[in-house]
């Protein structure tokens, strides 16, 4: 069997199409094509071409991957059940996607923590509870938890501020009862709460 033709593809320019004795076979992205070696004229057995069909499978689970994490940040443990649960990835080929994603920077569960609560306190103030929580979520370790949110009670202050000047821009807020149950529902520490709203 000979690799007749290499081509790119018209739809994904990243992706190429290769075709063997005439006839198309698999697809590869640029740097598995790159890492491959092929090239055309080349001779190939049976076996090396059921090899890279499996290296095509995989290929396209990793560039999937990419997409997923290129819509937001993801933990590691997202990428994981991503893999595992969506994509039905073997351990061994989430093992090499992880490690891939490592080591060009793409998983990093502290940068991703410490982006996430500046984000947040920026542009959507919420409760240190809160955050904690949406960390936990993403099954990011309370270590990592800990080391991105600190225990700054003027942070907390200054989000509980935020949060309640955004609240009284809404009509069911005036009342002082309702936006503390809003507040408390939010994760604030009702004596903050007390305090924050004595001082309004």
């Amino acid at each position: 069997m000979k690799i007749t033709s290499i081509k790119q593809q018209l739809k994904q320019k990243d992706r190429y199409s290769v075709f063997v004795d005439g006839k198309y076979e698999f697809s590869l992205g640029e740097t598995a094509l790159l890492e491959s070696k092929l090239t055309s004229g080349e001779e190939i057995s049976s076996g090396q071409l059921r090899e890279l069909k499996k290296l095509s499978e995989d290929d396209k689970i990793y560039n999937q991957t990419l997409r997923y994490i290129a819509l937001r940040p993801r933990s590691e443990w997202e990428i994981k059940f991503y893999l595992e649960k969506k994509k039905k990835a073997s351990p061994a080929l989430t093992e090499s996607i992880l490690n891939k994603l490592s080591i060009i920077d793409l998983i990093d569960d502290e940068k991703l923590a410490k982006a996430f609560v500046s984000d947040r306190r920026l542009l959507r103030p919420a409760s240190r509870r809160k955050l904690v929580n949406e960390l936990r979520k993403k099954h990011i370790s309370e270590e990592i938890i800990e080391k991105a949110i600190g225990r700054e009670s003027e942070d907390e202050q200054t989000a509980l501020t935020a949060v309640i000047e955004k609240a009284r821009r809404q009509t069911k807020y005036q009342n002082d009862e309702k936006l503390m149950q809003y507040l408390a529902r939010q994760g604030f520490n009702y004596g903050d709460i007390k305090d924050a709203l004595n001082n309004d």
